[in-house]
């Protein structure tokens, strides 16, 4: 190993995330805040943290919590948000290559990046490769709900825009072993987003579907509760709500876009006058509760599924919370042995694994 930090020791039996500390908006001081959040809270993780090694020297030296807990991997190029997926996969100098190589060469459990997530996906695909039988990966993300566990999941949420029946069965089977293994959610339901809950509206693509995913649940181990709307997304009717990235994309930044509005709108009405200040500080505790439920840093972490690794796509302006958040999903993932339970239940949308015990996925 190279560009050890003075005191590192990162493995010591401890679960191994690799970090690329570049290509967020807010820089690496925020990656390394984030880090550090998680290293307080659990003693069992230990980073690879990769970009300028002189840089990251300095802003690890600040925190002692991460003593012997990082190792650092000197990168000199940065994956910008401007890049171009092709021209990155050209360049094996960058945080973002360096910081996929730990995980394809067993160095790491699984990597974090807040990196440009068309280059991310790309190089992933590249370096750690599809699952056999994957055509498509996609990308999963957390979406508030009223559901017992407080989220469902929602995916693809931008891999690629589009996507037949035969990707969209794929889809449903990896989300329904990201949410046993990610949510311990046993036997999840699972939905196909369309734009009615009828059985004869929507696309071709999306009918043909229907038939795949709902033949498939009783040996893929989960419910199929057939076509659900928009406005099921943040509902309990199911636990993982499949669509095509251009579609989910779309739902995710409006969701966003929502959420930011309600928090912007809830301290305009409680800065309005004395009696509403008052009011506010009075409803503080359950004000807070709500900020929790819908602040998009608690539940950031776009999932890459399909991958023979565990791949967690970071939002780009994440801060300190968003990043420990993103570490958190990827440590408890490589925990479960998310990747390869997911190879063994997906070795192909058409022929699924022989064994149907949940406890394999």
């Amino acid at each position: 190993m190279t560009g050890l930090t003075q005191t590192a020791n990162p493995g010591s039996g401890r679960t191994v995330i690799s970090v690329d500390a570049m290509g967020g908006d807010r820089g690496p001081a925020a990656v390394v805040a984030g880090i550090s959040h998680s290293a307080k809270k659990n003693p069992d993780i230990a980073f690879i943290l990769h970009g300028p090694k002189g840089e990251l020297e300095q802003l690890v030296a600040r925190k002692r919590i991460l003593d012997g807990r990082v190792e650092i991997r000197d990168a000199v190029d940065v994956v910008s948000m401007e890049d171009k997926p092709r021209d990155v996969i050209r360049s094996k100098t960058t945080s973002m290559w360096s910081a996929l190589e730990s995980v394809r060469n067993g160095e790491a459990d699984g990597v974090v990046s807040c990196g440009n997530t068309g280059a991310l996906m790309m190089l992933s695909v590249v370096r750690l490769r599809k699952i056999l039988g994957v055509d498509r990966p996609a990308i999963a993300v957390l979406w508030p709900s009223r559901a017992p566990q407080g989220f469902n999941i929602m995916l693809d949420a931008g891999a690629d825009i589009s996507a037949d029946e035969h990707d969209l069965l794929q889809y449903a089977l990896m989300g329904a072993s990201y949410a046993r293994n990610g949510m311990d959610l046993e036997r999840p339901r699972v939905g196909l987003l369309n734009v009615g809950t009828e059985e004869h509206k929507g696309r071709t693509e999306l009918k043909l579907a229907h038939d795949l995913i709902a033949q498939n649940a009783p040996v893929a181990n989960y419910d199929f509760v057939g076509f659900v709307e928009g406005n099921d997304l943040p509902a309990d009717k199911a636990d993982v709500i499949v669509t095509d990235g251009f579609t989910g994309n779309v739902a995710l930044k409006t969701g966003e876009g929502t959420a930011g509005l309600i928090g912007s709108l809830l301290k305009e009405a409680f800065k309005f006058s004395p009696l509403s200040r008052l009011a506010a500080l009075l409803a503080y505790t359950s004000l807070n509760r709500l900020n929790k439920r819908i602040d998009p840093r608690r539940v950031n972490g776009g999932v890459f599924l399909g991958l023979n690794g565990t791949v967690v796509k970071s939002h780009g302006s994440s801060d300190a919370t968003g990043v420990s958040a993103a570490i958190k999903l990827a440590f408890k993932l490589a925990q479960s042995g998310f990747s390869e339970k997911l190879a063994a239940r997906v070795a192909s949308a058409v022929s699924l694994p022989q064994d149907a015990d949940s406890n394999t996925e």
